[in-house]
């Protein structure tokens, strides 16, 4: 019914920027008008906001079918606010609609003029349960403000019963707007991993990543890096966790996921205190590299991954000096200058921290030639632990078979021996 390349796409960028606030709250008005008129079964009035592509793709009579499972779901409960994101070329606009039974991200696709091009129906967030190694009774919750000023952060301190001091992790996200559960459709990778290792006797801090807590903000950003998105917030949330009278300030630790793996290096050298790193499925070849890589294995060809690879070769080219070009993937041409010639695995070698590298052997995003990388520049070096997981995700999630996007929609916890290994690492 939908294009292949509409439902992946959304995986295939490793970063997903806001949209200029200037076009944001059209495309966000457009996707909410198109979400009501499927809503309230006005079919015909809808397909006039259709491209006459999409039309052919959804004429009216699929549509009534479409309604006809949405009844199935039982009265709506709420409409969320418009999400609009630049996905490369694409515009893609989120629609969160909680029903009787069950969520949907309702996913449109549209282009300059407002019309629609593309819709997908996609699982809403589930409601989430407690993994069995979260112990509630053994920590306890507070908010707390990470960084200050305009870029402050909400976020979440869990702390161990007791007096401590106790050692302490910060949570740094991977790519896109996360919030700080880094809630990924049915799975809350940092939910599980904060309250596992504070149930282990571990303080964690967890934050609203910049990119979603000030979208439109960063968007307005001409010559934005990765230090503004990323590596700032994490520096600040390890001098956040310094001053807490319950942590021990020289067992300060920070664990990058993905993204957040990739750039732990560059926030230890920022940081200059960290007691070691926790890297979780972090890159070590180039973003542009490692998207390629994904479109592969999610299938491109012909026109399609030639294009992927067009990109790729248009960033290897970028020079410093080209910061005022046009968006690259719909990425700020900074972003890609900042990180060029920045091998994360040959940073790390020269701070000499204690570190943990963890991969799941089933990830298709970050894959395990990374970890070979990893193992090859860092794995000897004292006080490196590596471990990879046959049947783990890149959420860290157990699965079988070739790993999927449709993997990430059913409910699930990250691994118990993850959080083992973290906590033997980070609490010996």
């Amino acid at each position: 019914m939908f294009s292949r390349a509409l439902r992946i796409l959304p995986l295939l960028a490793l970063l997903t920027m806001p949209l200029a606030a200037q076009s944001a709250a059209d495309l966000a008005g457009a996707a909410r008008k198109a979400t009501d008129l499927l809503l309230s079964e006005k079919y015909a009035d809808l397909i006039q906001m259709f491209t006459p592509d999409m039309r052919k793709a959804l004429p009216e009579s699929t549509l009534m079918k479409l309604g006809a499972q949405i009844k199935t779901y039982g009265g709506v409960k709420s409409v969320g606010d418009p999400q609009p994101r630049r996905i490369g070329a694409a515009t893609i606009v989120v629609v969160p609609v909680k029903f009787a039974t069950q969520n949907v991200n309702y996913q449109w696709s549209v282009n300059p003029a407002g019309l629609i091009v593309g819709m997908v129906p996609l699982p809403g967030p589930l409601d989430w349960q407690r993994p069995d190694y979260s112990k509630p009774d053994g920590f306890k919750e507070r908010d707390v403000t990470v960084g200050e000023g305009e870029w402050k952060l909400p976020g979440t301190l869990t702390v161990p019963n007791g007096a401590g001091p106790f050692p302490a992790i910060v949570l740094v996200h991977g790519s896109g707007p996360n919030d700080r559960d880094e809630s990924v459709a049915a799975v809350k990778v940092f939910r599980d991993l904060a309250e596992g290792l504070t149930s282990r006797g571990i303080v964690v801090v967890r934050y609203e990543k910049r990119t979603k807590q000030y979208g439109a903000k960063m968007a307005g950003l001409a010559k934005m890096t990765v230090a503004d998105e990323t590596v700032d917030d994490a520096v600040a949330a390890a001098a956040l966790l310094r001053k807490q009278p319950e942590v021990d300030p020289k067992r300060v630790y920070v664990l990058g996921h993905s993204l957040g793996g990739y750039v732990a290096p560059r926030i230890a050298e920022e940081d200059g205190k960290l007691a070691g790193l926790v890297i979780l499925a972090g890159n070590v070849r180039p973003l542009e590299d490692v998207i390629v890589d994904q479109a592969e294995y999610l299938g491109y060809k012909d026109q399609q991954l030639a294009g992927i690879k067009t990109v790729q070769a248009k960033v290897k080219k970028l020079e410093v000096g080209d910061e005022d070009g046009p968006a690259v993937m719909g990425v700020p041409v900074s972003y890609w200058v900042d990180l060029k010639g920045y091998n994360p695995a040959e940073k790390a070698k020269t701070l000499g921290l204690p570190m943990l590298i963890l991969q799941g052997e089933r990830d298709f995003q970050v894959n395990m030639k990374d970890f070979a990388l990893w193992k090859a520049a860092v794995g000897s070096s004292k006080g490196v632990v590596m471990k990879s997981f046959p049947s783990l995700n890149h959420l860290f999630v157990t699965g079988e078979g070739k790993s999927t996007t449709a993997e990430y929609a059913k409910p699930g916890h990250v691994m118990p021996d993850v959080v083992s290994e973290i906590a033997k690492f980070v609490n010996p």
